[in-house]
């Protein structure tokens, strides 16, 4: 309750623009920049992450969500448990650096290249918010950055879009049953927070508990219902778990290219891959890593990978997507939702 009290507080003093900031060269109204209370830095991000194997986990709850990371093999998972209190986890991963960015105001976690023009830079949480979502710094330049918009919109990185890289958000049931052997991000994170609390209160199941003010409102969903959306270079499409009441797989086009969605609301997954050269999908269930087969008998496992079958061992493409609230997708995005 103190720890809720106090982030209160600090919410309610900071939500202002910070006048001593200049107001031009933003890509954002420069109005709608907030201060979201504890300051740069205040929220500290993760620039040392340690990992467990999934065996030796006993802080989380089978319903908890983490985050998910794949590359050449390796899996890691991020708890929301501490990203809620740090927000941004600088890590590597086999040949690759990236920040792991998670905004527990809109619920968007997206995995973001740290490697800038061919140099290798970290995140900071600049306390700054914009449309109540993360506005993350990069140390190299100090330049703000948009967590939803994807790009840098203040400082010498202005314009430039952000690369990013897959991330599987689900529970910890289902990550634990599908990658027994992955590592996980433990408590050893440098800092002294409560991790088994939830700083925010009733924030995640009150949909009317908006902290921050949005510039658009779209309410066709509940605010806080999660959804994945799929980001085209035209078109923005919203798939909501309740779509996934039942294992079921969707296939839909983007921009021209046609895409398979596949979700579980009971095991809490929502990806998107295009459909390359598989043929007709259809969910499975309770068989983790597979979540989907086509007619020809292909597999696919939960990270997009053919398990097994003529296709085996092709890696699907992901169509870039991440979770979040629908209010918050919808005050960035104009956002078509399947039905």
């Amino acid at each position: 309750m103190k720890n809720l009290l106090f982030l209160t507080i600090l919410l309610l003093f900071g939500c202002n623009k910070d006048d001593n900031q200049a107001q031009t060269d933003w890509l954002i109204p420069f109005d709608e920049v907030l201060d979201g209370g504890p300051g740069k830095d205040g929220i500290p991000s993760v620039d040392a992450p340690q990992f467990d194997n999934v065996s030796d986990i006993s802080f989380l709850n089978d319903n908890d969500l983490v985050i998910g990371m794949f590359h050449n093999g390796v899996s890691k998972a991020y708890p929301h448990q501490i990203l809620d209190w740090h927000e941004i986890v600088n890590d590597d991963l086999s040949d690759i650096s990236y920040a792991l960015t998670y905004c527990p105001l809109t619920g968007t976690g997206i995995a973001w290249d740290r490697v800038i023009d061919g140099s290798k830079t970290s995140f900071g949480v600049s306390g700054k918010l914009y449309n109540t979502n993360l506005m993350p710094y990069d140390r190299a330049t100090d330049s703000y950055w948009s967590q939803i918009r994807l790009d840098c919109v203040n400082g010498t990185q202005i314009n430039k879009v952000i690369n990013t890289y897959p991330i599987i958000e689900t529970t910890w049931s289902t990550w634990k049953a599908a990658y027994p052997n992955s590592e996980v991000m433990n408590l050893t994170t440098g800092s002294n927070r409560n991790y088994g609390s939830y700083p925010y209160g009733d924030y995640r199941t009150n949909h009317s508990n908006i902290i921050f003010p949005v510039s658009n409102t779209d309410d066709r969903l509940p605010a806080k219902e999660r959804a994945l959306i799929v980001m085209g270079d035209q078109t923005k499409k919203v798939y909501s778990i309740e779509l996934f009441a039942e294992d079921r797989a969707i296939e839909d086009t983007i921009d021209g290219t046609t895409i398979i969605v596949i979700g579980s609301k009971s095991k809490n997954f929502i990806v998107a891959y295009e459909k390359g050269n598989l043929t007709e999908v259809v969910a499975v269930t309770d068989q983790l890593p597979t979540i989907a087969t086509d007619t020809n008998g292909n597999r696919i496992n939960l990270d997009g990978t053919i398990e097994s079958g003529p296709l085996q061992d092709v890696q699907l493409t992901t169509f870039n997507s991440f979770i979040g609230y629908f209010f918050a997708l919808g005050a960035f995005y104009e956002v078509e939702i399947y039905e």
